[in-house]
């Protein structure tokens, strides 16, 4: 509960903040290059580096690399038909793609399974989402901020992408089986701490919700995946298809349905890709996810299927 509280606190600390003459109208730029020069790096060296992957647990990692692709394909598809910008498409395929396990479904996934469900959301989050974010996520970002640019811009782009080389160390040191430095696991820890807040308020800062700037079409397509379609897929696929029932499975099913992650929102909005539906959508669609993955926990532990 206090992580959605805070939550709802940044965020509207972030709306307030904007109001205030003496700050930039760009001054959520500024906290967006801190966020990904400096803690998003140093939060992905520290996660990727100690995650240790265990079979038992496989489906909740490929839920979120499963739903991001299904968002690639998804909007790839609905692009024929709606024509939407290729920045919107782009942003749509980043924030309805990848959920906000560590924020958002920590604290249900606690609420509704105790220990066992944090530890199984630990892993869905760290080898799941945020490794999507930090490496697939970064990736469909920058090719579609340089598409007017000769191919092997984009691909140095993402080379020199902070995160992305914190990602590389950080698998090298994984799969060596060497371990951090206590004073540099201290260090990346504070480095890290202030990512949560920070991504929030910048957020907070973008979000307008007067009717002319509220992107409803696109906003509209984006949450429909995120809340509905996502956890569709993942019961398709993981349920129907692969038969797994019991605590992972349902766990799967509700952390796809789980609102779109304010770190690829961040990363959207550096990138300049459509930086106000990326805001809208994590403004509107946590919130709102909040409430849909409730009535979803409901119906599944109703039907009793798990």
């Amino acid at each position: 509960m206090t992580n959605i509280v805070f939550l709802l606190v940044c965020l509207t600390l972030g709306v307030f903040l904007k109001r205030i003459p003496a700050l930039s109208k760009d001054a959520h730029l500024v906290i967006n290059n801190l966020l990904l020069y400096v803690c998003l790096p140093a939060a992905t060296l520290l996660y990727t580096s100690s995650t240790r992957f265990n079979e038992a647990y496989a489906l909740p990692i490929l839920m979120p690399w499963i739903s991001f692709g299904g968002a690639f394909l998804f909007f790839q598809a609905l692009m024929s038909f709606l024509k939407f910008h290729r920045h919107t498409e782009a942003v749509l395929i980043l924030t309805a793609g990848i959920p906000s396990v560590s924020f958002v479904g920590f604290p249900i996934f606690e609420l509704l399974y105790g220990e066992e469900g944090m530890k199984i959301g630990v892993l869905m989050s760290q080898a799941g989402s945020f490794l999507v974010c930090s490496t697939l996520g970064i990736i469909v970002a920058s090719y579609y901020a340089n598409a007017q640019t000769k191919k092997w811009t984009f691909f140095l782009d993402v080379l020199r992408f902070p995160t992305f080389i914190a990602f590389c160390i950080a698998l090298i040191i994984n799969l060596s089986g060497l371990g951090l430095p206590d004073i540099v696991t201290g260090l990346l820890k504070k480095l890290a701490a202030p990512f949560s807040m920070l991504a929030l308020i910048s957020i907070g800062m973008q979000i307008d919700f007067r009717d002319k700037n509220i992107h409803w079409r696109a906003l509209g397509w984006g949450l429909g995946y995120k809340l509905i379609l996502a956890p569709l897929l993942t019961t398709l696929l993981f349920v129907i298809i692969l038969k797994q029932r019991g605590i992972i499975a349902e766990m799967c099913v509700l952390g796809a349905a789980l609102g779109p992650m304010n770190t690829i929102a961040i990363i959207a909005s550096n990138y300049r890709l459509n930086p106000a539906l990326a805001a809208q959508m994590v403004g509107v669609g946590i919130p709102l996810s909040l409430v849909t993955v409730s009535i979803l926990a409901w119906i599944l532990e109703w039907i009793g299927y798990f």
